[in-house]
């Protein structure tokens, strides 16, 4: 189970920043296909808040992923005495 924890916090160090940069890049391609200044608005708002919120979202899942390569989950504590 260990080995399938450090596997898997490759797998999040890696999908963070490939998230990131497949967002930014549809960003850049939706912005890109506006045609009038308030669709371009309203589409530079809205793929903002997205980025926004995602970024966060993507450095913690690399966050994870790093502590779980580490090796920090290997031991779960039983209860709260652990601890």
């Amino acid at each position: 189970m260990n080995t399938l924890k450090k596997f898997l916090g490759l797998v999040w160090m890696v999908l963070g920043p490939l998230t990131m940069t497949f967002l930014f890049l549809q960003a850049i391609d939706k912005v890109g296909l506006t045609h009038t200044d308030i669709e371009r608005t309203n589409t530079i708002l809205q793929w903002g808040i997205i980025l926004f919120i995602f970024l966060p979202i993507s450095l913690g899942l690399m966050i994870f992923g790093f502590y779980a390569w580490k090796g920090e989950y290997d031991r779960l504590p039983e209860n709260s005495e652990d601890i």
